[in-house]
């Protein structure tokens, strides 16, 4: 299996949805633009100079090109570098008075969901400078759980870091204990979860707050982190032992919109992590231990990754230049609860 050499070694595998999102503009007209949250990810650590393998093939169609162009220019590699004839994955994309994002999908039939585990596992093992792999969103509904789950299972299994993003879209299921079930499974095989504070409403977790459920949840996996987003408010950082590290934006934020921001902050958490001597030093993902200094510097620049999306519209990934400049000149606040 021969990838196209990206500007880094290899070090990020992605599995999930890319697709087109077709984005309301205030006239009615749709507007296309490349996104699906494992592609935006997928973007977003290239950007930042993440040696990053994408998993799932793209299509040959008009939408497929345009896909095939951004991780082009992301720098990333392709382990599927043919097209296939599959049409791609689309999205009709709402927007409320603050921007936030709603969601119809389209996706019978389509060029990301030809994948399956023996495939998925042949690429990763092709690959022996891979430290992390990551999914999430549409691979984790119940229909896709064969494709997906015995490969988050091997990868585990072989020491790498698996990276589970919740990101839930309760609108494209007809069975919601289905979809929690498939959820929670791969929850299981996480050692970093991600969720938002709508994430756990829909997971149908009890808890006096989004802490407490966010909490709760933790408790329920292996997991040894979970990263919760709070939209304006920030976002988390949790240990399982009860530790917790809250960060916010110091300065007002222009939002234009929030598509791909969740995954733009989930990207600069994994480039933050890859940078601490902590993830070096361990030769499986089983032995990763963060401290407070560790989690300071991951949730800073995930929270500024994500600001930095939300100002353009649409999934904008910032480059990893951008990232050090905000950082350096409007640094997030960064307590322990």
């Amino acid at each position: 299996m021969v990838f196209p050499k990206p500007p880094q070694p290899l070090q990020v595998a992605t599995a999930g949805e890319a697709l087109i999102d077709l984005i309301e503009d205030a006239d009615g007209r749709l507007r296309p633009c490349a996104g699906g949250a494992v592609y935006n990810l997928t973007r977003a650590l290239g950007l930042q100079g993440v040696g990053t393998l994408y998993l799932n093939p793209l299509s040959s169609d008009r939408f497929g090109r345009l896909l095939a162009e951004g991780v082009a220019h992301a720098g990333v590699a392709l382990a599927r570098p043919t097209p296939v004839s599959q049409p791609t994955s689309l999205a009709v994309v709402g927007l409320d008075a603050q921007g936030k994002a709603s969601y119809s999908f389209y996706r019978d039939g389509v060029a990301d969901r030809q994948v399956d585990a023996a495939g998925l596992n042949a690429a990763c093992s092709a690959v022996p400078t891979l430290r992390v792999v990551a999914t999430g969103c549409l691979a984790l509904v119940a229909d896709d759980g064969p494709r997906y789950l015995p490969w988050l299972r091997a990868q585990r299994a072989a020491g790498r870091l698996v990276v589970v993003d919740a990101n839930l879209r309760p609108a494209i299921v007809p069975d919601m204990a289905a979809y929690q079930a498939s959820v929670m499974a791969a929850l299981q095989q996480a050692h970093l979860i991600k969720v938002s504070d709508d994430d756990l409403a829909t997971l149908g977790l009890d808890g006096a707050d989004a802490l407490a459920s966010a909490r709760a949840l933790l408790a329920r996996t292996p997991a040894t982190g979970l990263a919760l987003t709070l939209g304006a408010q920030g976002a988390m950082l949790l240990h399982p032992d009860g530790r917790a590290w809250h960060a916010t934006e110091t300065t007002p934020v222009p939002v234009a919109d929030t598509v791909g921001a969740g995954d733009c902050f989930l990207a600069g958490l994994l480039v933050a992590l890859l940078q601490r001597p902590a993830l070096q030093q361990a030769t499986r993902a089983d032995e990763l231990q963060l401290g407070d200094d560790d989690a300071r510097q991951l949730l800073a620049h995930a929270v500024a990754s994500a600001s930095l999306c939300v100002m353009q519209t649409g999934c904008a990934p910032p480059s990893l230049a951008q990232v050090a400049a905000r950082l350096a000149s409007a640094p997030p606040r960064v307590r322990s609860l």
